[in-house]
């Protein structure tokens, strides 16, 4: 593969306008819905098969490189595509385009949330909905496990990461600490006795109280330091926004994911409902920025470096001790989570209802969501007030 691919100045293949990949990412940003697997399987189906924008080969490896940097998959995924069809205005095209649609979408559903968040039919579709979204989270930690162990020593950092964030240990620091282990066990296999470049462990240091600035920052280490998926982001906003800084209550990080789920896009559109809830329209604002603002720098950064990444031996340790531990994380999360969502016979029944759809018959998530949802309003209509 030619290092053009990645350069973002391919001068012996027609670029593409701004408005082409306008048109199209906003379009997919309204209606991928699903999940980052859903969103980036329409992406190859439109980039590689109908337009031949990109060989199947260029697509994987810029799939593969977003495995290799923190933040959205699908949402750097847009970004690369639009990078290497038209260059950095082609990057923030794109995956503006793509953030913008849920992000509109989550930012509507916050206000009416906080205006008539009061409603019984609104209460009851959120408390059906919780205990499905523990269900989604445990299938995407399933899902992660079949990949992410690949051997016993991976398995034994795991359930060491699960340790340590059970106890409450940053997820960041489990994250980094979890990525350093692993590179160096890589490195002394070879019999190398260096640190991994590129690892920190450090974090950004939060008071109590509530600003704007506070919240940028928040978010923008968040943004900065996911691996794992987009579900790995729930633990992330219950450490810093609910544990750390009492900003939100569990309840209202559930809705929020609940308003991301069922909407198209990138999952990491909740902060945009947390932001609103916090400080209104300047805080959706804020939040949504800071929270994709590291993606579009790291693939902007990575991109022409791509081909070399994914060829370190090292690196992928690295990769492979992060992802571990971000298994870990939606383990713990799930179970914590669960204990407020799954508390009489109506969410329990949803929960197995749930399992059994998404583990046997890969019901889409979003319609479970939905479903859910009209569960609670069916109940509440029969007469039994839930909760």
């Amino acid at each position: 593969m030619s290092s053009t691919s990645f350069s973002g100045n391919q001068h012996d293949a027609p670029r593409t306008s701004l408005k082409e990949l306008a048109v199209l990412f906003l379009r997919l940003g309204a209606t991928a819905i699903g999940g980052p697997a859903v969103h980036i399987a329409m992406m190859e189906e439109e980039v590689v098969t109908r337009r031949g924008w990109l060989s199947r080969e260029e697509f994987l490896d810029f799939l593969g490189a977003t495995n290799l940097i923190p933040g959205p998959n699908s949402t750097e995924m847009a970004i690369h595509i639009g990078r290497v069809r038209a260059g950095w205005r082609g990057l923030l095209v794109a995956g503006v385009s793509f953030i913008l649609p849920a992000a509109l979408m989550v930012g509507c559903l916050a206000w009416a949330y906080v205006r008539y968040g009061s409603l019984p039919q609104l209460n009851a579709a959120l408390y059906a909905v919780k205990p499905a979204l523990i269900v989604v989270i445990a299938q995407g930690a399933f899902r992660l496990a079949r990949s992410a162990i690949k051997s016993l020593w991976l398995a034994m950092l795991g359930l060491a990461s699960l340790m340590a964030a059970a106890v409450g240990l940053d997820p960041l620091l489990t994250m980094a600490v979890a990525g350093v282990l692993a590179g160096l066990a890589q490195l002394r296999s070879r019999g190398k006795g260096i640190l991994p470049a590129g690892v920190a462990a450090g974090g950004i240091s939060l008071a109590a109280s509530f600003s704007l600035s506070m919240l940028f920052l928040v978010m923008l280490k968040i943004g900065g330091s996911i691996f794992g998926g987009g579900y790995v982001l729930v633990a992330f906003l219950r450490s810093d926004l609910v544990i750390r800084l009492g900003w939100v209550t569990e309840r209202q990080l559930l809705d929020a994911v609940a308003m991301g789920q069922v909407t198209p896009g990138p999952l990491f559109t909740t902060a945009t409902f947390i932001g609103y809830l916090l400080s209104g329209v300047p805080g959706a604002l804020i939040a949504t920025i800071a929270i994709f603002l590291p993606a579009f720098v790291l693939v902007g950064l990575s991109g022409p470096l791509v081909p070399r990444i994914r060829r370190s031996a090292t690196a992928g340790a690295v990769l492979d001790g992060i992802n571990i531990a971000a298994l870990a994380l939606m383990i713990v999360v799930s179970a914590q989570l669960g204990r407020s969502a799954i508390r009489d016979w109506f969410t329990t029944a949803i929960a197995l209802l749930s399992a059994v759809l998404l583990f046997r018959y890969r019901v889409n998530s979003a319609w479970l969501v939905l479903g859910s949802a009209a569960m609670g309003v069916a109940l509440l209509l029969s007469g039994v007030q839930p909760g």
